[in-house]
């Protein structure tokens, strides 16, 4: 099956991150994670505005259910080693230098 630019195989991707606008809330708490967990995508992150911060709500695959369970809710510093070592600011997301 020919891929165009920028598909990806499920099998190839370890973390789905999505950034929720208001546009998208529905579909990236809902929809979307019920589909990346049965794609077999490990891990999903959930970067959502809270005022002017941002907050990042990490999840990853239960094996026993092959469905999402949360693995972290972060504020000010998002900062995990799983699926790989990681440190952002969260204060510093979507600020203008």
């Amino acid at each position: 099956m020919a891929r165009r630019s920028g598909d990806y195989f499920a099998a190839g991707v370890v973390l789905a991150v999505e950034a929720v606008s208001p546009d998208s809330e529905e579909r990236d708490r809902d929809t979307k994670p019920v589909k990346f967990a049965r794609a077999g995508i490990p891990h999903y992150w959930r970067i959502e505005r809270r005022g002017s911060d941002a907050v990042a709500y990490l999840y990853e695959i239960d094996p026993a259910t092959d469905r999402y369970s949360p693995a972290g809710i972060f504020h000010d510093r998002l900062r995990t080693s799983v699926p790989f070592p990681i440190d952002i600011d969260l204060t510093e997301v979507g600020r203008r230098g």
